[in-house]
């Protein structure tokens, strides 16, 4: 495994939480890094490799962190980001487990073939894996990748990675994985929810969460209203007549 060192600063903390590991209480560590432009991301910090935001925490202190908390957290969920992408990854699931711990991994789907890997090594596989899917498959390279060419000019590739993600974490047992996807108005609509609804497993428990418009990676999406609750709710309704596990989180 790479030696990194563990004093440098690497992502946020969050020391506690009831609602990021479904049966867990858990604590939660965002890594810096990712492979995707997401415009209503609120994580600008943790995605721009020009800026390191303020308060970013080591993986000692992490590591310090679940020591000191063994007796009241049982699970850790690691996101980002992108977890995939970076290397302290493997080195945090290995500590974790050494100290008892349930590993959760957030991804968003584009890298299948590190997310297989990661499943096949039985000193790294996650407990549970959630898998967020942004809006339809073809919008991807449009709405998604920003300044990121490589992808952006690669609609079609992009549809291959997420689709070979989504069987990945769909042949876990159900108890292991969820799918997840934010209610961003111009990014999911009913249209969209139908296209993704076609990629998931019948007995999928899809999340969706309601998008925050504060501090967004592209500004104009700070003007962009959320879906009042009604809206909201209408819209997983509309999920739950293809998805039966759809809810709002």
């Amino acid at each position: 495994m790479m030696e990194l060192p563990l004093d440098r600063p690497a992502g946020i903390l969050i020391k506690t939480t009831l609602v990021d590991y479904p049966g867990h209480v858990a604590g939660s560590f965002f890594l810096k890094g990712c492979n995707l432009r997401c415009p209503y991301c609120y994580n600008i910090g943790l995605v721009l490799p020009e800026i390191t935001p303020d308060g970013l925490s080591t993986v000692q202190e992490l590591f310090d962190h679940l020591e000191k908390r063994r007796n009241v957290l049982s699970g850790l969920v690691i996101s980002g980001g992108e977890p995939l992408v970076n290397a302290y990854t493997p080195i945090i699931i290995h500590k974790a487990r050494e100290l008892g711990y349930k590993i959760k991994i957030d991804t968003n789907g584009l890298l299948p073939d590190k997310l297989q890997e990661l499943l096949e090594d039985k000193t790294l596989r996650p407990d549970f894996v959630a898998l967020d899917i942004k809006t339809s498959p073809a919008r991807y390279a449009e709405t998604m990748c920003g300044k990121l060419s490589f992808y952006s000019k690669n609609p079609e590739y992009l549809v291959d990675l997420l689709t070979k993600s989504v069987k990945i974490v769909s042949s876990l047992p159900t108890e292991n994985r969820e799918f997840r996807t934010v209610l961003v108005p111009p990014l999911v609509q009913k249209e969209d929810i139908k296209e993704i609804a076609a990629l998931l497993p019948a007995d999928a428990s899809w999340q969706f969460a309601q998008f925050q418009n504060t501090n967004c990676l592209d500004p104009s999406y700070n003007e962009i209203y959320p879906y009042t609750d009604s809206e909201a709710n209408e819209l997983i309704e509309y999920a739950k007549s293809f998805i039966k596990g759809a809810a709002l989180r």
